[in-house]
């Protein structure tokens, strides 16, 4: 993989998918929309599913005829800048994108899979724990910028917790991540408090890869996260799976089909080599207690 190429597609296909919604919240047709922008609707088509790079002039063009603040079109003509831009993963401007970037497609994905082997997924912290995260990673971090990055990471999660069409999450961690008294003794209580609770909804699959488990895929790709995307009505793919690799700098993204297999073959022999789903709920309730004080109860963090 070009760092570019497969980093540029995922952008490109994250940008089509706001542009569409955009245009379906001003109740515009493709038609509709094509017309008002003077362009062909082949070329709207090509934009939407991101076959195609965008100039940011011509996304601020889309966001004026959809009526879409000006924050948010900021947002977009930075995704497409970066989009067609070949500079380092690492720029500051490209891994705050790539960050809005990953929390899109979090959102739309059907489907995510995710292995960790430090930390718990931000998807399912507590506050107290997230907190503590942020503050470790920025220790100069201003109370009020903390503040948002904690409230972001806890929108978040909003996506395994609504009424309607919860998405699927399966997670395999390390002992590792359970071990660590991340925020202090007693917020860690409530973290994996908060992990048994959530490993009891029907669409969220929990497992512990034990200490006593020894070499697997997992201690070779370090953390990643699957994202797969809802099929069409004949069953084929809308888009390919995306897997995102997490780093202290910056992430990146895979999309070519020989990457998204080799990490589909370690996610298999990671699950493979972890404790199913009881025994887990057995390790984090035990583990919850030996980090309490009595005086923490389990009870949702």
């Amino acid at each position: 993989m070009t760092e570019g190429h497969t980093g540029s597609a995922v952008l490109r296909r994250q940008l089509g998918r706001n542009l569409r919604t955009l245009r379906g919240r001003a109740r515009l047709t493709v038609r509709s929309a094509a017309t008002k922008l003077d362009w062909s609707e082949t070329k709207m088509w090509r934009i939407e599913t991101g076959h195609t790079t965008l100039r940011a002039l011509d996304v601020q063009a889309m966001c004026m005829t959809y009526g879409a603040p000006a924050d948010l079109t900021q947002t977009l003509m930075d995704l497409a800048t970066e989009a067609k831009s070949c500079a380092g993963w690492h720029s500051p401007n490209r891994i705050a994108v790539l960050g809005n970037a990953y929390t899109g497609l979090e959102e739309a994905a059907h489907d995510l899979a995710t292995y960790e082997s430090d930390l718990v997924p931000g998807l399912l912290q507590t506050r107290d724990y997230a907190r503590a995260i942020i503050c470790a990673h920025y220790p100069a971090i201003a109370e009020d910028d903390l503040a948002g990055r904690v409230r972001l990471r806890m929108e978040r999660q909003a996506i395994l917790t609504r009424a309607t069409d919860p998405t699927p999450l399966r997670v395999a961690l390390s002992e590792t991540a359970v071990r660590y008294p991340v925020g202090g003794p007693e917020a860690m209580a409530r973290q994996l408090a908060h992990l048994v609770y959530m490993s009891g909804l029907s669409h969220i699959s929990l497992r512990v890869v034990p200490f006593t488990a020894g070499p697997h895929p997992g201690v070779v790709t370090g953390p990643f996260m699957m994202q797969r995307f809802r099929p069409a009505a004949d069953g084929t793919d809308t888009e390919p799976t995306v897997v995102y690799a997490d780093g202290y700098v910056g992430g990146r993204y895979f999309d070519r089909a020989v990457d998204v297999e080799r990490y589909e073959a370690a996610w298999a022999g990671i699950w493979a080599a972890a404790l199913d789903e009881q025994a887990t709920q057995h390790l984090l309730a035990a583990a919850a207690r030996s980090h309490a004080k009595p005086s923490v109860t389990m009870t949702r963090g």
